[in-house]
């Protein structure tokens, strides 16, 4: 089956939108760090926060007044790739009928999340533990659970059939991608929007500082050896997927999990071959300046150490579930406009092949690798 890029929304630390953002990539940005505490201890963490100006074109919606900041990201994410996606069949001489082409009733939803809505989650449970069981808020319980984002952007997109939401590591963007390609061998359905968000907090980072895989201090330095670790950001990532688009779903991968980091590097080597072509020139990495940099500079550089690798995460951070289909964004980007972004904070000795801005590809490798034990990839072309 062919599937196709129909339409991409983007809401990062850069900003949002996929032109405006792919600009300041371009020119070598990375989005500034805001340091966050928490009264409960004196550590405090770096993050790459979503400014309020990139919400700022969210239209009001009563599912939204009281929605978690994960929940708005993937709101104004999922309604931009649509626009997209329409602006484009009106570019393309669809006409005014185009607006009529994306029938939500034939549309899926399938959400990547890995840490969820903490902020109110933390709130919710905090209320308990000060006040007890009787000052729970009803207002705030629906959005502990995972499946809160995708409700609400089902609600305000109106999408009433298929919704799933899957739960993962760094890796579950592209395994959504891998279930959105299953779901749409179902000629009942024309589209299948992709949506992959989180938001940041002190109490992921004092976590993932637990785990050893927070730095205390920016930058993030793919591929240093020694890792020296990574910065968490937060945002959303929509892909719009469908039968026609300028950008192919070339191929997928249905993944694979891994127990230790060797097999980790032997699963992702297995991966990168299996979606290896010759003349493949663009491999946009997910490396964050954790282990995973080590699990595929190896994998990479034994199957195609001519390509250039890309990460997106030195100027954006690490937002694990939203990680995914922003990659796929700038994979998609890389191939329409034939540039790279420079890689940054590394410098050539430490990475497969040789970054540049010009690229002269007509297919794209994205490559996952979750912290925790799941690792999967997927191929582009144009």
């Amino acid at each position: 089956m062919s599937l196709h890029i129909a339409g991409m929304g983007w809401v990062t630390p850069l900003g949002s939108g996929v032109a405006p953002v792919w600009e300041r990539l371009l020119r070598g940005e990375e989005a500034s760090v805001e340091t966050i505490s928490d009264s409960i201890s004196e550590n405090k963490y770096p993050v790459f926060r979503v400014s309020p100006d990139a919400l700022a074109g969210l239209p009001p919606h009563p599912r939204l007044r009281r929605a978690s900041a994960i929940s708005r990201f993937a709101a104004a994410a999922g309604l931009a790739a649509l626009d997209d996606a329409r602006s484009t069949r009106l570019r393309q001489g669809y006409g005014a009928a185009g607006n009529r082409k994306i029938d939500m009733k034939r549309t899926a939803l399938v959400f990547a999340i890995s840490n969820g809505g903490v902020i109110y989650t933390k709130r919710f449970y905090h209320d308990i533990v000060v006040s007890g069981a009787d000052a729970a808020s009803p207002l705030l319980f629906p959005e502990t659970v995972f499946n809160a984002p995708a409700s609400h952007l089902a609600a305000i997109l109106g999408i009433t059939g298929v919704s799933y939401t899957l739960v993962g590591d760094g890796a579950v963007g592209l395994l959504a991608i891998r279930m959105a390609e299953d779901l749409m061998t179902n000629r009942e359905l024309d589209y299948c929007l992709v949506v992959g968000a989180e938001e940041a907090d002190w109490l992921l980072c004092d976590a993932y500082r637990r785990w050893r895989l927070l730095r205390s201090a920016p930058p993030i330095e793919p591929f240093h050896r020694p890792a020296k670790g990574m910065i968490l950001g937060e945002g959303a990532g929509a892909i719009l997927l469908g039968r026609e688009g300028a950008v192919k779903i070339d191929m997928t991968h249905p993944g694979e999990y891994y127990f230790g980091r060797q097999k980790a590097s032997k699963s992702l080597q297995r991966i990168v071959t299996e979606l290896a072509a010759p003349e493949m020139e663009i491999v946009v990495a997910s490396a964050n300046g954790t282990f995973i940099d080590e699990v595929e500079r190896q994998a990479i550089g034994k199957v195609l150490p001519k390509a250039s690798v890309y990460s997106v995460k030195p100027a954006l951070g690490e937002s694990v579930g939203a990680s995914g289909p922003w990659q796929v964004i700038v994979a998609a980007q890389a191939l329409r406009t034939g540039r790279l972004p420079p890689l940054l904070h590394t410098s050539p000795d430490r990475v497969p092949g040789s970054p540049g801005s010009a690229v002269e590809s007509r297919r794209a490798l994205v490559t996952s690798c979750g912290l925790n034990q799941q690792v999967a990839g997927i191929r582009l072309s144009i």
